[in-house]
């Protein structure tokens, strides 16, 4: 049967000690691939701190925001942040990794559901894009899910494993967001809720009108 044991996950911003999960997850070098397009190299804590902005250096530290997903035991089972963010041309790419024991959860579509309300509804961006290895049947699923479009294929853009890939370029506007968002609030059972900070005190919820805990 299924599990409709309720979950709650909470969204805070990354700290320099999350790191040392982060530098972690990524010694599997065949996952990393999946994930980073840009290193084929295990992360080690001075690469992960320097890669996400903790080495004291802040000359590009406006340009993207890290959080860490969060059980209800406050273990961090994952990452999700915009990078290269744009105010002039409002606009940012969207990231996540959710540790291999918790995927297929439902996790990651929530995360990422509440990081475009995030970007929409609160930084104003007027679009999101995300790409993915041609082959990364989950990272399809779950943009295709959220809203996103399929824009093109870079062709043989991502080498990995010996070969060469194909790179998916999706994207999603903001007023496509606001066409699937309540859609996709009602398709979401509210079993398993993620919300920035207290998922009994937060505004700031996915799915957006799930009921407060008792």
């Amino acid at each position: 049967m299924p599990d409709k044991t309720n979950k709650s996950y909470s969204l805070r911003p990354l700290e320099k000690a999350d790191l040392v999960c982060v530098a972690r997850w990524f010694q599997d070098v065949g996952d990393l691939a999946v994930f980073d397009r840009g290193s084929r190299v295990p992360y080690d804590l001075p690469t992960c701190e320097r890669l996400w902005n903790m080495s004291g250096n802040t000359d590009h530290a406006g340009e993207k925001c890290w959080f860490a997903i969060t059980s209800e035991g406050m273990e961090v089972i994952g990452i999700v942040g915009l990078e290269r963010i744009s105010h002039i041309n409002r606009d940012a790419v969207i990231a996540l990794y959710v540790d291999q024991s918790n995927r297929r959860t439902g996790i990651g579509i929530r995360a990422s559901t509440l990081m475009l309300d995030f970007a929409f509804r609160q930084l104003g961006l007027n679009r999101v894009t995300s790409f993915y290895r041609a082959d990364n049947t989950g990272s399809r699923d779950l943009t295709a899910q959220a809203g996103f479009k399929i824009e093109g294929t870079m062709r043989k853009a991502w080498f990995a494993e010996g070969i060469y890939h194909d790179m998916v370029v999706v994207g999603i506007l903001a007023d496509e967001w606001t066409a699937v968002r309540d859609v996709l609030a009602d398709d979401l059972d509210s079993n398993t809720v993620i919300a920035f900070g207290d998922t009994t005190t937060s505004s700031y919820k996915w799915p957006p009108s799930a009921p407060e805990p008792r």
